[in-house]
């Protein structure tokens, strides 16, 4: 985890790299827990055998699964102590551009695309790419927004 003292470090880091996360176990129960909360019980996820017939061999996580981990590689990749409170605030662009077999372990490295200052804090856009372990092209790319605030008045 990489540590800020204050939010106002990061204007000198755009278009560089922030932080990289621990990694992340996509494991079955992870993907059918997805599932349950979502309703996606595509076949492809939830049913091991028939997956394992599939194209990739194994079950393997919704795409959305693997961008709910956002905030999860976020909160492992960097902190910064004089932020009160952070909103997501959106997302600009989302590929995914491999599948994540079930058991995979993934990171995300996080790099500061644009800071734009708010009379409160910062509003970030962040690139993380999320690569699988082992994997040789990223499961994930996304743009991600969010307001980080230093005073606890948004």
């Amino acid at each position: 985890m990489r540590r800020f003292t204050h939010l106002t470090e990061l204007a000198d880091l755009v278009g560089h790299e922030i932080g990289v996360s621990d990694w992340i176990t996509v494991d079955q129960a992870r993907i059918d827990q997805f599932a349950q909360a979502t309703g996606d019980y595509q076949w492809i996820h939830v049913d091991p055998v028939r997956a394992a017939a599939g194209p990739f061999g194994a079950t393997i996580a919704h795409g959305y699964l693997t961008l709910s981990l956002l905030p999860k590689i976020f909160e492992t990749a960097i902190a910064i102590d004089d932020v009160r409170m952070g909103v997501n605030y959106g997302l600009n662009r989302v590929r995914f551009p491999a599948p994540v077999l079930v058991g995979s372990r993934l990171r995300g490295h996080l790099r500061l695309l644009a800071y734009d200052a708010l009379p409160d804090g910062a509003q970030l856009t962040t690139e993380v790419t999320i690569e699988r372990e082992g994997g040789d092209k990223p499961v994930c790319v996304a743009q991600a927004l969010s307001r980080r605030y230093t005073s606890t008045r948004p």
